[in-house]
């Protein structure tokens, strides 16, 4: 059933922070320290596991209040709790998948080999040779024993959590091949556990009273206690003779500071460049979803997602393309930034190309490929697997919504199923001209969009031959939403085979005689038979 997705409720912008030297020094101490508190927190929260509770997450922040202040212990342990959750949330969601994985291996282990999947009787195929049966096998066992240590590890609320991010410390056993240098190495992980985050307080002053940046731009830090001497303005603050502003969304900004109400800010370093960057976040009211069929009044775009492009194709409100598809092309190769920037390039591209159609709403399919990449699943289709693993899903859907709601264009998320297969079936062969070339993506698009619309994807199936019927051009065109049987093989209906119009449904329908066939006159002529004998 397609629906409207919700428009995000959190905001987020960036700006870069041109620092002097000074400054620099000021914001690396403070993060350290700050970073120090906050590894220490993490590991307290971490030994108390499940028997967590408001009491001892006062005495945490009472001993954090202490070194620092008030708002800054309570920032650090906001944030120690949400990774310990973040964690926790992972850890369910790994026992899922092994749960999933072992499942699935069993049931292969049980068919014989080489037997082949019936999908009436609910039964997968067997391994192909005796081999791989034995592989799968020692993979069972040890997929056994990663269940029973996630398994222990959940009763107990023991999480695994590394300040800095597991790749960067697993980069430190192979500094050649992260191309990193030892003192490169060093710096990169003290940037990525300094902590220098704050969060928002309605009814303060420009509304953070940790880091606050006021309407000019001026960004200033409340120092902790013990790092006041290092202070520059009146209550112990920090001054940064760097300003911010917030080119994207700075109005909106500016408007929540005025008024102060609560504005998150977070500080980090980019080693790599050397540079630093200020973030801020703040949550919008929540805004009433469209009902669907306001969202699709002006029609859709159906929008087909590749691993190299998106395919859309403007459909009306009857479900019929409209002019020619749109492509919109990006490489997912190279660095996360290259990525990202690949994919707001098309995102945006496809924005304006819907403005410009007049639709204010877009349908995607409600894809997740989290089962779809399982190695037991699609083990030997290596291809497909690959295939599968570079489709950004989950990271361009989420950027499509937050752009898309600046636009006031919505986004309609559909049932994936089918809609490839039965695009390029019944759309992609009747749509294609010999001056217009038609992909099977450009298909499956129409078929997204028809199906948000709430038509069927599949057309008329083609009719008989000539001498089955009484014609063959009928069944060829577009079916209406409420024609009969517009998806399936035209059922029985009692009557003539000529299917030929009931009586009284039209001003010559049923009278054989209005039509020129040897030996009947075309006018109408007044016929009478008598009646049979009682005789006979």
């Amino acid at each position: 059933m397609p629906f409207v997705v919700p428009d995000p409720s959190g905001v987020a912008v960036r700006d870069r922070l041109r620092v002097s030297e000074a400054d620099a020094v000021v914001l690396a101490e403070v993060g350290r320290f700050l970073g120090s508190l906050a590894a220490g927190d993490l590991a307290a929260r971490s030994r108390q596991g499940l028997g967590h509770d408001a009491a001892s997450w006062a005495v945490r922040k009472r001993e954090l209040t202490g070194r620092s202040s008030a708002r800054w212990a309570g920032s650090i342990t906001k944030a120690t709790h949400d990774q310990w959750a973040l964690a926790r949330r992972g850890q369910a969601a790994h026992l899922s998948w092994l749960r999933g994985q072992i499942t699935q291996i069993e049931e292969r282990l049980a068919r014989p080999l080489g037997a082949r999947a019936d999908k009436q009787e609910g039964l997968v195929r067997g391994y192909a040779s005796r081999g791989e049966w034995h592989a799968k096998s020692r993979r069972l066992h040890a997929l056994k024993d990663r269940l029973a240590a996630v398994e222990a590890d959940w009763s107990a609320g023991r999480v695994r959590v590394v300040r800095g991010g597991k790749q960067l410390a697993n980069a430190r056993h192979h500094l050649a091949a992260a191309g990193l240098s030892e003192r490169a190495w060093r710096e990169r992980r003290q940037a990525e556990r300094m902590f220098l985050a704050a969060d928002g307080e309605s009814g303060k002053r420009f509304g953070n009273e940790t880091i606050r940046v006021n309407g000019a731009g001026q960004l200033s830090i409340k120092l902790p206690a013990a790092l006041a001497h290092l202070a520059n303005a009146p209550h112990g603050r920090y001054v940064l003779d760097a300003t911010v502003r917030f080119r994207h969304r700075g109005q909106e900004w500016r408007d929540r500071i005025t008024a102060n109400r609560a504005v998150a800010y977070r500080i980090h370093h980019d080693v790599a460049r050397g540079r630093w960057y200020v973030t801020a976040s703040w949550q919008r009211a929540t805004a009433l979803v469209l009902p669907l069929p306001v969202a699709l009044a002006q029609g859709v775009v159906g929008v087909d997602m590749n691993d190299d492009h998106l395919a859309a194709w403007r459909l009306d409100t009857h479900g019929n393309p409209v002019g020619e598809p749109q492509r919109f092309f990006y490489d997912l190769t190279g660095s996360a930034d290259h990525r990202d920037a690949q994919i707001r390039h098309a995102l945006s591209r496809l924005l304006h190309c819907t403005r410009r159609f007049g639709a204010t709403a877009i349908a995607i399919e409600d894809l997740d490929f989290t089962d779809g990449k399982s190695r037991e699943k699609h083990g030997r289709n290596t291809h497909f697997r690959r295939l599968v693993s570079r489709f950004p899903t989950a990271r361009l859907r989420a950027r499509l919504v937050s752009m898309a709601a600046e636009q006031d264009i919505c986004i309609v998320a559909v049932d994936p199923a089918y809609t490839s297969r039965w695009g390029a079936k019944h759309w992609q062969k009747p749509l294609a001209t010999p001056t217009r070339r038609i992909s099977r993506h450009d298909a499956a698009s129409i078929a997204v969009g028809r199906r948000a619309l709430g038509h069927p994807i599949r057309r008329r199936t083609a009719p008989p031959p000539h001498h089955q019927s009484a014609g063959a051009g009928h069944r060829t065109v577009q079916a209406a939403s409420g024609a009969r049987g517009c998806e399936e093989p035209r059922p029985h209906v009692p009557g003539p085979r000529t299917r030929c119009a009931p009586p009284d449904c039209g001003p010559k329908a049923g009278d054989q005689c209005a039509q020129h066939r040897s030996g009947h006159a075309a006018e109408h002529e007044f016929r009478k038979q008598d009646s049979l004998p009682l005789s006979l």
